[in-house]
Order: C-alpha cells, then sequence, then structure tokens
C-alpha cells in the first residue's frame, strides 16, 4: 500500500529524517513509535505533501496495478489519490456545525463545477442530496447524529477525534494516517477509540498508519510497529518484538 525509500527530511543543518524506509502492506494497522522531538510527524508531512523530502521518495499502491509516485504531489493530489490524515492538534472548523465539517470532506470528490454549484443546478443538487446522507451516515458511524447540529467546539475531547476522522473517512481513503488519536483521551476514552479504529478498518477497508505515544493503543491494535529514534528507523516488528527490543528501551528509558 506504502512504500518509503530512503527518506531523508533535512531543515537547514538539522536532520528530521535519515534514510528512513518502511512498507505498509494494505489492510495493516502500523505503529509509528519514538520519544518526542525524533521526527515521527515529519514522516507524515513527508507522505501527505506538506514538505518535499530532501532525498528518497514515497510511492502509493492503492490497488494490483496502480502506483503512484507521491514525492513532489500537493496535499490536495495525494488526498484525491486516497491518502488522507488527521492532526496531532485537533484541526476542525470548530465554529461550524458537526455535520457541516463532515459535508466538507466529501467536497474532495464533488464532480460538479463552480457554476453548477452557484446556480444550484439539477446535478449539483443530486449531488449534494447523496453528500448529504453520506455525512449523515458517517456521523452515525461515530456516534455522533445526534449532535449534528451543535458547534463542533462544544463536543466533548474524544467526540471531537471522532468527529476529525469522520471527516477524513468523508473522502475516502484507502490508507487514513492518524497522528496521536489518544492524545488527552482519559483510559475510557483511549478503549472506546481503540474499538473505534478497529471498526473502521473493517467497515470502509482501511489501511492504517498511526503515530502514538500511548502504548496500550499501540500493543492492542498495530501488527506493525516503527521505531524512531534522533530520525533514524532503529527497530521494526510485532508488538512481543518490540517490548523486547534493547534498543528500543534505551531509547525510551536511556542506558543505565
Amino acid at each position: 500500500m506504502l512504500k518509503i525509500d530512503d527518506m531523508t527530511m533535512k531543515f537547514g543543518g538539522v536532520i528530521a529524517c535519515n534514510k528512513f524506509n518502511a512498507n505498509i502492506e494494505k489492510g495493516q494497522v502500523v505503529g509509528l513509535i519514538g520519544p518526542n522531538g525524533v521526527g515521527k510527524t515529519t514522516v507524515f508531512n513527508v507522505v501527505t505533501g506538506v514538505y518535499k523530502p530532501t532525498e528518497g521518495q514515497v510511492i502509493f499502491n492503492p490497488k494490483e496495478g496502480e502506483e503512484y509516485l507521491l514525492t513532489g504531489l500537493s496535499p490536495d493530489e495525494i488526498a484525491k489519490l486516497g491518502v488522507c490524515r488527521t492532526f496531532q492538534n485537533i484541526r476542525l472548523f470548530k465554529e461550524l456545525s458537526v455535520l457541516d465539517n463532515v459535508f466538507i470532506g466529501n467536497h474532495l470528490r464533488i464532480k460538479s463545477n463552480v457554476v453548477s454549484s452557484i446556480l444550484r443546478l439539477p446535478s449539483y443538487r443530486v449531488e449534494e442530496k447523496e453528500m448529504y446522507e453520506k455525512s449523515l451516515y458517517l456521523l452515525e458511524k461515530v456516534g455522533l447524529k445526534d449532535s449534528m447540529d451543535e458547534k463542533a467546539y462544544s463536543l466533548p475531547y474524544g467526540m471531537q477525534r471522532r468527529l476529525e476522522i469522520a471527516r477524513a473517512l468523508a473522502t475516502e481513503p484507502k490508507l487514513l494516517l492518524l497522528d496521536e488519536p489518544a492524545a488527552g483521551m482519559n483510559p475510557q476514552e483511549t478503549r472506546e477509540l481503540m474499538d473505534f479504529i478497529q471498526e473502521i478498518k473493517e467497515e470502509f477497508d482501511l489501511t492504517i498508519f498511526l503515530i502514538e505515544h500511548h502504548m496500550e493503543v499501540v500493543m492492542g491494535i498495530c501488527e506493525e510497529i516503527l521505531v524512531l529514534d534522533h530520525g533514524v528507523l532503529i527497530a521494526q516488528g510485532n508488538p512481543e518484538e518490540i517490548q523486547e527490543d534493547q534498543r528500543v528501551i534505551e531509547a525510551y528509558l536511556g542506558v543505565e
């Protein structure tokens, strides 16, 4: 689904990521972990077109027989191919309603042009009705249909996270990147999030790549884990292998 080859990202004299490699298979939940400030979000920013890597390339294979070089594409072009993300700091349209936040995500797939939407031609009205129904469906799936008319900022923190994911799902992604989805959640919200991620993975046939500091989430739902330290991939494996890897223990706890 996603192949990252020798990706290096430099900011002046600072190397945020150095020769980073990853292969993510279709249908996997893959975690990217490491101490703060080691380059995890930089990896996401390169994959989604926020940054163009100094070296290396990112290749997206949404299905057999299709291959796209993401390197050099803009974020919207990458999203249209089926790669969408959420952010470490929630980025909702806070003054808009819950429904409108999800409705906006549908616009990536809209076929009508600006003129037909302004004049509200029949073709646009049909498409608008479909987007509305799709938005309601997604809100129901994430448990927010009863809150559809509320302002986004009025939702509890955990529900705002779900809303951001619902908006991402509206873009019809094949690969969903989640940047610290459990950040700021209490234990109950965290357990619900783990179940929620598994549910949407199956429901929407997703491949999921996530950054997370909450080890209960990482060890509980990830099939493969990548570990970064100072921009370098130091370990890769299943949860059991990562828990026992001495390099990972030293990266988190230091050397005695």
